[in-house]
């Protein structure tokens, strides 16, 4: 990976952060703790928030259903607002349409719209019926974008900064309008193309990232257009604003105490063991109560763990390895590893 931020912070030995190579393989200038970064689907744990807010204010229900909202949506009639939260409503993710991909692969900097990418979803069949397993899908959470801008009448940039960034201080967040990064940012890199993506194939004979730098490999990809990942997954952060963050959406500083306990309502995610399990646009990391973020050039995770207050952030400027792993997820289990191990049995 060209750089990474990680920042560790715990009641008994406060904060820890160090920044590793380097933000922008040009002219080899090291990672900033400053640096601003594209942080993928922890966006949706702020979407998630302002949809919690408003079934707490009483503008909508978790179990009113998306078609009185969205007439659109297939079998939207039997879709719950808390399937489209948890990831249990069967709808196709359009990220994982091949085509969709080679369009973000050939023309990188075309803006989307929510109707565009709702479309490509639309005209595919669902994974399975309403709650009947679970699905990531960015689908989802660009649903629930456009209801909170229907119901508030403000677009979603807009009540990130006043229902979340304000209120917690979190003044260099941001929901990406447009290609541009808050300076100072760091660039992002991808090894594998979005359509390669897909099948995530391990490629031989790759040598750090510098050397295939100067080869034209990874490629530059930070002024990437974000509008494709809107709600799902357009947000801008820096590690101390994810600092801020991880423990109030861990603990619920923006919710009621009833609302947050239907945010920590978790379903398995896999049926591996030890897989996350997932919550109401939250995930659950063997304690830690968070979200992981990929897209093009960037891999983030934050996370809290509300027993022993421990909070961990890592970002990285790169989405994938050439072997096709998450460098931030890779990092992450490391960190847990060797910080924080699992009791033995």
């Amino acid at each position: 990976m060209p750089g990474a931020i990680v920042s560790i912070r715990t009641p008994e030995s406060g904060t820890w952060t160090t920044t590793l190579g380097t933000g922008d393989l040009a002219d080899g200038a090291p990672i900033r703790s400053t640096d601003h970064m594209r942080v993928g689907s922890i966006t949706k744990t702020f979407t998630g928030t302002i949809i919690l807010q408003l079934v707490e204010a009483g503008r909508l229900s978790l179990d009113d259903p998306v078609a009185a909202y969205r007439p659109d949506v297939p079998d939207g009639q039997h879709i719950t607002i808390r399937q489209l939260l948890q990831m249990t409503s069967g709808l196709y993710n359009y990220t994982e349409d091949p085509e969709f991909n080679r369009a973000l692969d050939e023309h990188p900097q075309a803006p989307w719209t929510p109707d565009e990418l709702l479309a490509i979803a639309f005209a595919h069949p669902s994974y399975f019926p309403p709650g009947g397993g679970f699905h990531y899908s960015n689908t989802n959470t660009v649903l629930l974008g456009l209801i909170a801008e229907e119901l508030t009448g403000q677009p979603l940039a807009e009540l990130f900064r006043q229902r979340i960034f304000e209120p917690l201080g979190m003044s260099e967040s941001s929901l990406a309008t447009d290609s541009r990064l808050p300076r100072p940012h760091a660039h992002g890199y991808e090894f594998i193309s979005n359509v390669d993506s897909l099948t995530a194939p391990v490629l031989e004979g790759k040598e750090a990232a510098w050397a295939d730098w100067s080869a034209g490999n990874p490629k530059d990809v930070t002024n990437s257009d974000p509008s494709w990942a809107w709600a799902a997954g357009a947000a801008v952060s820096t590690v101390d604003d994810l600092l801020r963050w991880a423990p109030a959406l861990a603990t619920g500083a923006l919710l009621s105490p009833e609302v947050q306990r239907e945010r920590l309502t978790f379903v398995p995610a896999s049926d591996q063991p030890g897989a996350p399990t997932y919550g109401l646009a939250i995930a659950d990391f063997g304690g830690f109560l968070g979200h992981d973020g990929q897209l093009p050039g960037y891999n983030s995770f934050v996370g809290y763990n509300p027993q022993s207050r421990a909070t961990v952030v890592v970002l990285v400027n790169l989405n994938q390895s050439p072997d096709g792993k998450a460098p931030a997820d890779e990092l992450t289990k490391l960190i847990f590893s060797k910080v924080f191990p699992a009791p033995s049995s």
